[in-house]
C-alpha cells in the first residue's frame, strides 16, 4: 500500500500516459469532411496552441503551419502536453529535447474535405563542451588562483548543436486525437 501511495506503482501507460483519446483514433492523415478551408485552418492552429507551441511561420498558398522549437517537457512539468508518455517526459528530464510540429493540409481529391497531416520533429541538444552554467564555476576556477575580473561571464562558449532524433509518433497521435476531436463536434 505504501508504494501506491508513493508513486512508485504507475498505472498501465505511466501516470503521463496521453489523455483520453489520444490512442491512435484514425491514421495520418486526417480526413475531415468539410469544404471550409477557415474553419480547418483556425482549429488546427487552436490545437497547435493548447499544446503551448508557438506559430513560427503559417503559409496558407501551401496550407502549412510550422511551430517554433518547444523544449521539451520534464517529469516535473506535467502542465506541458508536447512530451507524451512517461519515456518522453522521463527523456525531456535527462537529456535537453526540444521539439517542432508540422500541419499541413490538402484538398482531398478522392471527394470533399481536407486531408490533414501531422509531422512532429524532435531534436536532442549536443553542447560542445562542458556546460559550466552554475555559480561555483565561476567562484572558485581552478586554472587561475587569483582573478581580479568581478564579472565573469559565466555560460556557454559557443551555441548548443542540435542532432535531429527522428519523428515523435506519440506527439503526432495525441495531435491528430485532439484534431479529430475537435473537428468532429
Amino acid at each position: 500500500m505504501l508504494i501506491l501511495l508513493s508513486g512508485c506503482a504507475l498505472p498501465p501507460g505511466g501516470r503521463f500516459a496521453s489523455a483520453p483519446g489520444a490512442a491512435p483514433v484514425t491514421g495520418n492523415p486526417l480526413l475531415v469532411a468539410t469544404n471550409n478551408e477557415e474553419l480547418v485552418w483556425e482549429r488546427a492552429i487552436d490545437v497547435l496552441h493548447d499544446f503551448n507551441f508557438e506559430i513560427e511561420r503559417e503559409n496558407r498558398l501551401a496550407k502549412v503551419v510550422q511551430t517554433s522549437p518547444k523544449v521539451g517537457a520534464s517529469l516535473f512539468e506535467p502542465w506541458h502536453k508536447d512530451a507524451v508518455g512517461y519515456s518522453s517526459r522521463l527523456e525531456g528530464t535527462l537529456q535537453s529535447v526540444r521539439r517542432t510540429v508540422q500541419i499541413s493540409m490538402q484538398q482531398n481529391e478522392q471527394g470533399g474535405g481536407y486531408l490533414v497531416s501531422v509531422a512532429a520533429y524532435k531534436e536532442k541538444e549536443d553542447l560542445p563542451g562542458i556546460a559550466a552554467n552554475s555559480p561555483g564555476a565561476a567562484t572558485f576556477e581552478e586554472s587561475k588562483p587569483l582573478n581580479r575580473d568581478l564579472n565573469p561571464v559565466v555560460g556557454q562558449s559557443s551555441p548548443s548543436r542540435w542532432i535531429p532524433a527522428g519523428r515523435d509518433p506519440l506527439l503526432e497521435q495525441a495531435i491528430i486525437a485532439k484534431l479529430h476531436s475537435v473537428y468532429s463536434q
